[in-house]
């Protein structure tokens, strides 16, 4: 009798080991209801149409509905604030862009710490910014910009999307490394900037590709160079500044986060599937239509990447005196 006992406390056990793991795999299974993202700019932009791409692949994916939600302001710190701030479930995420690496250094008093409340999931794409110059600047290729530039008592206006925007620091990188000194105007925005130099109000610009293409195909402005160190895959004939300045990267990228604590179990999760979506046909029109690159990195790669990014940030910030008041 008591070896019977004995046998069946094992199998006793089996059964219960069999009752309780679907309770248990339903609670893991992720996700089990709406998640939502936070674009950190405003509707209609790169950055929100990548999110809505996303969003759509991770429906189809998980049967879960992924809302993004547009919390533009304080220069992306706003969206950013809300996610780093988040339950650390995975039901909450981040789209957002090289702002976040910029901002580490360009505004003094941060709402969240980004490398302590945020934690990388993937860089999802990369796209260059375009050197352009209205029609009116007698320089048909960089370095014939940067001589005039140079000769020039008055110096040219360089219109930019802001202080502190990839537009802006770009065109800080570049005189830093040439020597060459441009009248900084900043817009609040894309639009601005690009129908000041489209009216020929400013000289120089730094605009992205999307904004850059219809303009330069019409002769409405002249392009001289992309700031990747890769060409333009829309404009493969424009050089990259680094063939004159080697080194020289500078990028509008798109990235996904999480609240820093999210089990690595769903940031592997929601990489794979990111990394899966970028061979999408939506996917694939988005970076034709953007001049943008997939990127699909793991999250340590994209770890690494950010710190890279917030130390060339920081000594083009610090040698421009750059202020986002300014």
């Amino acid at each position: 009798m008591q070896q019977k006992i004995r046998w069946m406390l094992p199998l006793a056990a089996s059964v219960a080991t069999l009752v309780t793991v679907p309770a248990a795999a339903q609670q893991q299974r992720y996700p089990a209801r709406p998640m939502r993202i936070i674009v950190n700019f405003t509707p209609g932009g790169a950055t929100d149409i990548l999110a809505r791409l996303l969003s759509a692949r991770f429906l189809a994916a998980w049967g879960q509905p992924a809302p993004v939600e547009n919390r533009p302001g304080g220069a992306g710190n706003i969206g950013a604030e809300i996610v780093a701030k988040s339950a650390p479930d995975g039901y909450t995420l981040l789209m957002s862009t090289a702002s976040t690496a910029v901002n580490v250094t360009l505004i003094p008093k941060m709402p969240y710490d980004l490398r302590r409340d945020l934690v990388p999931i993937t860089q999802v794409a990369s796209a260059p910014i375009v050197v352009v110059v209205h029609p009116s600047v007698p320089a048909r290729t960089l370095p014939e910009l940067l001589k005039l530039a140079k000769s020039r008592k008055d110096a040219l206006s360089f219109g930019s999307n802001g202080t502190g925007t990839t537009s802006h620091l770009a065109g800080e990188y570049l005189q830093q490394l040439s020597g060459a000194k441009f009248t900084h105007v900043p817009f609040k925005g894309a639009s601005g900037a690009m129908l000041s130099l489209v009216g020929g109000h400013t000289d120089i610009g730094m605009p992205a590709t999307t904004s850059a293409r219809p303009h330069i195909a019409t002769g409405k402005l002249r392009g001289l160079a992309v700031t990747t160190l890769r060409k333009s895959s829309v404009l493969p004939d424009l050089p990259t500044v680094a063939s004159f300045y080697p080194g020289f990267d500078i990028d509008n990228w798109f990235a996904l986060w999480a609240p820093a604590k999210t089990p690595a179990a769903i940031i592997s999760q929601l990489q794979a599937e990111a990394v899966k979506s970028l061979q999408h046909a939506d996917m694939q029109a988005f970076f034709a239509r953007e001049g943008a690159e997939p990127v699909g990195s793991s999250s340590a790669e994209f770890a690494a990447h950010i710190e890279r990014e917030i130390a060339k940030y920081a000594k083009i910030i610090k040698a421009s005196g750059a202020r986002p008041d300014a």
